[in-house]
């Protein structure tokens, strides 16, 4: 049932908002992800880096743990105004949404508020406590910046798994009724939705500092301050990539039960059949995929094991409620390719500890490592291109579709180039002050007796 009365809306109107407003939405989603993805995952650097300053008495672990808490601040900064940004869209471009489902989609983004408070608090604190407060307060005040960091994506995803499986009210008459907040946050996208977009940030995070890192020793610059800043980085990554791998399986058989014409646009299924091959590339040309690799009933295989298992397709419904199958598929299909690279990373690194416990250095190596920190962030963008195209056309699964959501308003497009214009100012912001802090000349790698009271434990 329709929220606004669009008839006396010109078709054509609702059809370029709806088109306008999520590219405007895509547009700072995507370009925000990558900093809150940062914003997860950099504060547990930080604390390993000043934890083991103080475990082992070296200072260069400190001096790590100084200059990567300067480059999360000013990353923290930057989010807060995209984040802003996208607060504000929800209701400027979807007033359908905001109007009838407020009360309970509203609700973990006020959690998620309290989170980011108490984040930008302790994050003042710890930054303006170096050398102020002792060492164990200090640490201390840094551990509520790295949980409310987790906290804040994860009340966010929510938001997005209760449109994938809208729960916690009844619909009587159209109006929305029995409104239980907490069921539509522990909806049953929930657990996989969640963990998977929260190890993904701590990836970006893992491999975007190691490819900073890979970078500087390509240049020759293999001192031990850039070797122990690539070490922790890639740990991070390579520790998470495998159970990444566990946690896109889990997703995927949600999708395959809950929304499986998501799992035929991801897989590229037109029809409904048993034995249903596993489908790796190709494009949909004039009804048929040109170019796929298929693996003889992988896909039944793989969501059911068992390689006669039934696969529902998109012919099973009407062409109007089918999401697109060419942006799914692609984007599914990049997702998991850049998965799987990462894995093979992350297994060499610790084929390599174990056996020699040292990383390798070769060029061939530091190159990949380069390449996986923009790779990492690719691999989010097209997940969350998977989730959102693939619920299409609902915004609400199933009961809301996006046409309902969008402004009727006109002139809706004049925003996207503000937003563009906003956006491209601060990317040459961001980008020019993470440069002037990495331009900073390092001290001598010996520690002073300064250094070695420092990292003294107290």
């Amino acid at each position: 049932m329709p929220i606004l009365m669009t008839a006396a809306v010109p078709a054509s109107r609702i059809a370029i908002n709806r088109i306008t407003a999520s590219s405007q939405m895509g547009f700072s989603l995507g370009w925000h992800i990558i900093l809150a993805s940062f914003g997860v995952g950099f504060p547990v650097l930080v604390l390993y880096a000043e934890w083991k300053a103080h475990r082992s008495g070296d200072a260069l672990y400190l001096l790590l743990a100084r200059r990567w808490a300067k480059a999360m601040g000013v990353l923290f900064a930057v989010g807060a105004v995209s984040g802003t940004i996208l607060s504000f869209e929800l209701g400027i471009l979807w007033p359908g949404l905001m109007s009838r489902f407020g009360a309970i989609f509203g609700f973990p983004f006020a959690l998620e508020g309290y989170a980011f408070f108490i984040e930008a608090i302790f994050l003042g604190i710890y930054l303006y406590g170096w050398d102020k407060l002792p060492y164990k307060i200090h640490f201390l005040t840094g551990i509520p910046i790295a949980i409310a960091g987790a906290a804040s994506a994860w009340f966010v995803v929510t938001a997005n798994s209760w449109m994938n499986d809208p729960t916690g009210f009844r619909l009587v008459h159209g109006k929305v009724t029995d409104i239980n907040p907490w069921l539509g946050i522990f909806n049953n996208a929930t657990p996989t939705e969640t963990t998977h977009m929260i190890l993904a940030a701590y990836m970006v995070t893992g491999f975007g500092v190691a490819a900073v890192y890979a970078a500087a020793m390509l240049r020759n610059k293999r001192d031990r301050y850039h070797r122990t800043g690539l070490r922790i980085g890639i740990a991070m990554g390579a520790i998470m990539a495998p159970i990444q791998g566990i946690v896109g399986d889990l997703s995927a058989r949600y999708v395959a039960t809950y929304q499986p014409l998501k799992l035929a646009a991801m897989e590229a299924v037109l029809k409904t059949a048993r034995g249903v091959p596993e489908t790796i590339g190709g494009i949909y040309i004039g009804g048929h995929m040109r170019f796929p690799i298929r693996i003889p009933d992988g896909l039944s295989l793989l969501t059911h094991f068992n390689p006669n298992s039934k696969i529902i397709g998109l012919n099973s419904a009407p062409v109007n409620q089918r999401p697109p199958l060419n942006p799914v598929h692609t984007s599914f299909d990049i997702m998991v390719g850049i998965g799987f690279l990462l894995f093979f990373i992350a297994l060499w690194v610790g084929w390599s500890w174990k056996r020699h416990h040292v990383l390798p250095e070769n060029k061939f190596f530091l190159w990949l490592t380069l390449i996986s920190g923009p790779l990492a962030s690719i691999a989010v963008e097209t997940g969350w291109m998977t989730t959102e195209i693939g619920r299409q056309p609902w915004i609400v699964y199933k009961i809301m579709r996006v046409s309902q959501a969008v402004n009727p308003a006109p002139g809706l497009w004049f925003g996207l180039p503000i937003l563009v214009g906003i956006y491209t100012a601060l990317t040459i912001i961001l980008v020019f002050t993470l440069k002037k802090l990495a331009a900073v000349p390092l001290p001598s790698e010996e520690p002073s007796e300064k250094d070695a009271q420092e990292v003294s434990v107290v």
